[in-house]
């Protein structure tokens, strides 16, 4: 079970952009990298192609390593630590360390 999932509020921790925050658009396993909405702008050099006539410069969202990364808490919105729990129905979770709040419905 992965600690950051997609659709996950998150803020940086380090790197360029430590103190944004946004939300995983997608998550990169077997890298363990994060794609973060907003967060760590590349530009692209796009040549023209059949789809894209015009080609050009276009901005986009580059990954992130995991490590820069912390989920946002659900009741403060501050960076915190996620612990997993086992429900009684079997069920495992995820939970934030700093409000014990479940993350997972």
């Amino acid at each position: 079970m992965e600690r950051v999932r997609k659709g996950d509020d998150v803020v940086i921790i380090a790197g360029k952009d430590k103190g944004m925050r946004g939300t995983v658009l997608r998550v990169l396993p077997g890298a363990d990298r994060v794609v973060v909405k907003g967060v760590n702008i590349v530009t692209k050099h796009r040549k023209p192609t059949r789809d894209n006539q015009r080609g050009g410069i276009e901005k986009r969202e580059a990954a992130i390593h995991l490590s820069n990364v912390m989920l946002a808490d659900p009741q403060s919105g501050e960076p915190t630590r996620i612990r997993f729990k086992n429900l009684k129905d079997g069920k495992k979770v995820r939970v934030a360390v700093k409000s014990g709040e479940q993350l997972d419905t």
